[in-house]
């Protein structure tokens, strides 16, 4: 009886997970099919296999949509803000996991607040005091705004993996003669990179898909990035659909092999995050 019980629930398991893999999977299908085609078939069916395959749409877009410099852009941006991200919230966590703290529960208010925060609240003020200091179009300037978005996020994910972390590593650390900071590098860094590695995945795939404040605040042609110029794509009167998708497509790519490549790790990670603090 518990051997039939045991094989209906692996049976509806792998039934949930191929309804599930399917709806993650088909929007990348179908914008990998709708890619080779022209914009008449994608309209008259975008369901229906390419008649001819249309390479031409990927050269198009990298062409037109300016992919040469304004994927550079993005990995600038991204990568600045994961370096950023990284290094600051992770020395926060492990400050905030190691000490004792009486305003603990404020702290956390505060970190919850700022990641729910919508950023249209702030989006004039920072526009005002960057022109004021001559920072639009600044790269630099804009993953500061990244970093100050995403660290709250960031500090909660890695303190858990510090909590994680048994005291008594640092203590024989500093007993046998390791400074402070030799212990968060040498020993505890270490401990926790695949959480480190979790962050700047996360945090790499905010960057890299964020739109608002890369069209705000970068707004020479040479200085946007990879989104902001796919947006530019679409014509007010019309648009040649296959071009689109062959961008998007361009655009996607790069986060899906990097999490093909790390997902192992990052599943790793993740289930390294899950301890109550």
């Amino acid at each position: 009886m518990r051997l039939i019980e045991s094989r209906t629930t692996l049976t509806i398991t792998y039934i949930v997970l191929a309804i599930g893999a399917f709806t993650a999977l088909f929007p990348i299908a179908l914008l990998v099919l709708n890619s080779l085609k022209s914009a008449q078939e994608i309209v008259q069916n975008p369901l229906a296999l390419p008649q001819a395959i249309r390479w031409d749409n990927f050269t198009r877009a990298w062409t037109d949509a300016r992919f040469s410099q304004t994927f550079f852009n993005s990995i600038v941006l991204t990568g600045m803000t994961i370096v950023l991200v990284c290094v600051t919230g992770s020395m926060s966590a492990y400050v905030l996991a190691r000490k004792k703290i009486k305003s603990w529960r404020l702290v956390t208010g505060y970190l919850l607040a700022t990641t729910t925060a919508p950023i249209q609240l702030f989006l004039f003020p920072l526009y005002f005091a960057f022109a004021k200091l001559g920072l639009i179009n600044n790269v630099f300037a804009v993953s500061l705004v990244y970093t100050a978005i995403y660290s709250p996020f960031a500090i909660m994910l890695l303190r858990t993996y510090f909590l994680a972390v048994p005291k008594e590593l640092e203590e024989a650390a500093l007993i046998d003669g390791a400074t402070h900071w030799q212990v968060f590098t040498k020993v505890m860094l270490p401990i926790v990179s695949p959480g480190i590695l979790t962050v700047a995945l996360i945090i790499g795939l905010y960057s890299w898909n964020e739109f608002l404040i890369a069209t705000t605040f970068l707004q020479q042609q040479d200085k946007v990035t990879a989104v902001v110029s796919f947006f530019l794509l679409s014509g007010q009167y019309s648009s040649d659909w296959g071009e689109i998708m062959a961008a998007a497509l361009i655009i996607v790519l790069p986060i899906v092999i990097l999490f093909v490549f790390l997902q192992r790790r990052f599943i790793e990670g993740m289930a390294g995050g899950s301890v109550k603090g």
